[in-house]
């Protein structure tokens, strides 16, 4: 009997811890969701504003009009977050390998040394290296291995170079994680009865710690096919992509519907990517 009667009161208490987190969902979340949304189905007004009449127009221009940067936009996501595997996997291995525990923290602290800067300030350190007259071609003009100095900046490789960049550590924390908490006997049991280290990494180390790859994935896939800041910055007008699109609509003499309709698009891009990745987290805990 008592138990029934502390249910109400710990419903209460737990409806009362929730209600600040619930709210500030609600104002700075829902609703400005809501609006994107319903802006996305009306027209074009004076400055840009979105007016009645509904229509479907602004999602038939997102993708005919701009369904090459959406493509694009997708491309480079997709290329970015394959590169910061490539780059991330044996770097994350390598950390979790060392046996001194301070050797690992002080990796890991060196991995999470670019958080304590700016990601503006980053972007912009970034442009002094790469840029015409910067050290990436100093050192390449001295060395005898270019005749002039190569254009890298606003081209879709810098692009990608400076998403890479930013958003590396973001694919080796949670591959460390999955690494570190790895059972290195069953490699050992896997040799053990014949396998290569090729084998032994493609069918135990890599389903193993997968888990840690595909939520990395997920981490720097979603924030690139966004971005705005690197792309506007190092690609230029060979840079435009889904962020730049919708920054670009939402301010000045844009057009809020057509910056709505995009914004629907990629967050449509967003929610295909984390529907995979729970799918697949279902698959894997049955």
């Amino acid at each position: 009997m008592a138990r029934r009667g502390a249910e109400p009161g710990e419903a209460a208490r737990s409806l009362g811890l929730a209600a600040p987190a619930t709210v500030w969902l609600v104002l700075f979340f829902l609703l400005p969701l809501v609006f994107v949304a319903v802006a996305s189905f009306l027209t074009r007004g004076p400055g840009g504003a979105p007016v009645p009449p509904p229509t479907l127009d602004q999602y038939e221009r997102t993708f005919s009009v701009f369904g090459p940067v959406i493509v694009r936009s997708v491309n480079v996501a997709l290329i970015t977050t394959v590169l910061c595997l490539l780059l991330g996997y044996p770097l994350a291995f390598f950390i979790s390998q060392r046996r001194d525990p301070r050797t690992r923290l002080f990796l890991l602290f060196l991995v999470l040394l670019p958080f304590w800067t700016n990601f503006l300030v980053r972007t912009y350190a970034l442009i002094t290296i790469v840029q015409r007259d910067g050290l990436l071609n100093g050192l390449l003009t001295r060395l005898g291995l270019v005749d002039e100095p190569l254009q890298v900046l606003f081209t879709s490789g810098a692009v990608i170079l400076g998403l890479v960049y930013g958003y590396l550590p973001f694919m080796v924390l949670p591959v460390y994680a999955s690494v570190e908490r790895l059972d290195m006997r069953y490699v050992e049991a896997a040799q053990d009865l014949g396998a290569n280290d090729l084998w032994a990494f493609l069918r135990v180390v890599l389903p193993l710690t997968l888990p840690g790859v595909i939520a990395g994935s997920i981490l720097v896939f979603i924030p690139t096919i966004g971005a705005f800041v690197t792309p506007d910055l190092m690609g230029g007008t060979r840079g435009l992509m889904i962020g730049n699109l919708i920054q670009s609509q939402f301010g000045g003499r844009g057009n809020v519907p057509l910056g709505s309709a995009v914004s629907m698009v990629l967050l449509a891009l967003v929610f295909v990517g984390v529907l995979i990745y729970t799918r697949w987290g279902q698959e894997e805990r049955s």
